[in-house]
């Protein structure tokens, strides 16, 4: 247990708080990540990926409450000369919070962060049979923009969605609504 660990409360009960990943957070994350996904990452492709956080072309949250990580998120940000694009990597919440708001939190708060710095919109790839996730990224104005045949293992489509124009007042007002409800 790291100094860390033992300052934070571990109280189950406390605010959900969304920060930077870190290192620190690998090991909780892990197992989610396992739940998520039938092809999880490795531990060490998210080292790579905290690494790229550094130069400013990747940008990861995680979502805890206490010293318990609920769920995490991320983006490869893409310059363009016209605004830059971000990717949705991953989004992966502990199944036992799932539908609890936490997905929500966690895009909102990238969202944020993306628009700060410079993007103007943003992608996904999302499995064909996940209308759930489907549906949560409707909630931020994602729109389907094509498929990607067998994208997935055991061949499963992936569909791409896209999100313009974050950069505008109106793209604010809607996270500010995703945010009180």
């Amino acid at each position: 247990m790291s100094v860390l660990d033992r300052l934070l409360p571990s109280s189950a009960d406390g605010p959900v708080v969304v920060e930077p990943m870190r290192r620190r957070h690998l090991s909780a994350m892990m197992p989610i990540e396992r739940a998520a996904y039938p092809k999880p990452w490795s531990r060490g492709v998210f080292e790579s990926e905290l690494q790229q956080v550094r130069d400013g072309s990747r940008l990861y949250l995680v979502a805890r409450r206490g010293r318990a990580v609920l769920g995490y998120a991320g983006v490869w940000i893409v310059p363009d000369p016209d605004g830059a694009h971000a990717h949705l990597t991953n989004v992966a919440v502990d199944p036992a919070h799932r539908r609890s708001g936490v997905a929500t939190r966690l895009l909102v708060e990238l969202a944020q962060r993306i628009i700060e710095r410079g993007c103007v919109g943003w992608t996904l790839e999302v499995r064909m049979g996940s209308t759930g996730a489907q549906e949560l990224y409707r909630r931020f104005g994602f729109v389907p923009a094509g498929v990607r045949k067998g994208y997935y293992e055991q061949g499963e489509d992936a569909l791409v969605m896209w999100c313009h124009d974050i950069h505008t007042p109106e793209y604010a007002a809607r996270l500010e609504a995703l945010c009180a409800s």
